[in-house]
């Protein structure tokens, strides 16, 4: 949570650099909840959803907490004298120094109504479930762009399902109704300039390598045109898949056709530059196929954490559009998720069951793939 000194704080305990932005609106329902319990101590009981680290303010949170923690007083006392209020100061300062009396004055006198306290803690219960979702967004972010990571797409996927949880939590917190999605424009996908040399050649080794083997195309029914980041390279993926899936026959030639029957060339590709893509295979299709997978579910990941922190970026978004646009952010994650396990669940096996008498010997069989030649 990022910290605002209280204003009477002394500057030699606010940071070097001070904060030129102006307060949000969050900042003044905290003050005037505060003063409606130092004014009202029993208005502590009205007050739920919130803990001392759902406040903005690092020193509004430490003041919470030790009227949370202290006795409240007698009404009739507490009109009477400050011996309560004394208390409270002495339990907060043990965490926010800079806390002063003249500050719970201030406090006290910009609370509208005390009885309106329930409605203040409300919006701050609100502001702090934008910023929890908008940090579980950004931690997705991260992951997903992080290139040490040894096991990229299970650890990005365990951050989404953090994410996941803290919409959940905040949807048991704020009961669902009719609504409508969120008005904030989306972020824009990445273009071709974000395409880098590796996925590039990637993508033209697995066209290359499934026109030499189409057999495997059939298998590979997890990739889809939208995982490669050329516009190129997922037409003629299309255009390999149409083949094999209509059993006519695949090689360069046929697949060239093919694409000029899909309008293909009329982006400016040559021929001659086609034939020489899709006629230099190397290793596996399904290895290169895995490979542009997990780039296309990073990409995803990443594209829909950036959504859902233009969601909490909006101050215009209500707790319900938050929930309806981050599940329908993660629900386009969650495809790609379960194509991404398919592709990388290891084949069911059979097993046979054992009759009373056993099976006539065979001639011994290998389990290894048959050795492929390249065109």
């Amino acid at each position: 949570m990022p910290r605002t000194p209280a204003p009477d704080e002394p500057e030699d305990d606010l940071d070097d650099l001070p904060d030129t932005h102006p307060p949000q609106p969050v900042y003044y329902a905290e003050q005037a909840l505060l003063g409606a319990l130092l004014l009202e101590p029993h208005r502590l009981t009205d007050i739920a959803g919130i803990e001392p680290d759902s406040f903005s303010n690092y020193a509004h949170g430490a003041l919470f907490a030790a009227i949370r923690a202290l006795p409240a007083p007698d009404p009739n006392q507490h009109t009477k004298d400050t011996t309560w209020l004394n208390a409270v100061l002495t339990a907060a300062r043990e965490h926010a120094r800079g806390l002063t009396a003249s500050y719970l004055h201030t406090l006290v006198q910009v609370c509208p109504w005390p009885k309106h306290a329930s409605a203040y803690a409300r919006m701050i219960e609100t502001e702090h479930a934008r910023r929890t979702l908008r940090a579980h967004a950004e931690r997705l972010a991260l992951t997903a762009t992080d290139v040490t990571l040894l096991h990229p797409v299970p650890t990005t996927l365990a951050e989404a399902d953090a994410l996941a949880r803290a919409v959940d939590d905040i949807a048991a917190r704020f009961p669902s109704h009719s609504g409508s999605l969120p008005r904030t424009p989306a972020p824009p996908s990445a273009t071709n300039s974000d395409n880098d040399e590796e996925s590039v050649d990637e993508e033209r080794l697995l066209l290359a390598t499934a026109t030499a083997h189409p057999a495997d195309v059939e298998q590979m029914r997890w990739l889809t045109a939208d995982d490669f980041t050329h516009p190129l390279h997922a037409g003629l993926w299309q255009c390999l898949t149409a083949l094999a899936r209509r059993r006519a026959p695949v090689d360069p030639v046929t697949v060239l056709w093919e694409a000029q029957q899909r309008g293909l060339l009329a982006s400016g590709a040559e021929p001659a530059e086609l034939l020489d893509l899709l006629g230099a295979p190397a290793g596996s299709a399904e290895y290169w196929g895995e490979r542009i997978l997990q780039r296309s579910v990073l990409a995803t990941a990443h594209h829909v954490a950036l959504r859902i922190e233009a969601f909490t970026d909006d101050p215009a978004t209500t707790p319900y559009q938050l929930i309806l646009g981050s599940r329908r952010a993660l629900a386009d994650l969650s495809a790609a998720r379960a194509r991404w396990h398919h592709a990388t669940s290891p084949a069911p096996t059979t097993t046979r069951t054992r009759t009373t008498a056993p099976p006539r010997a065979s001639p011994p069989r290998t389990t290894a793939p048959p050795t492929r030649i390249s065109r």
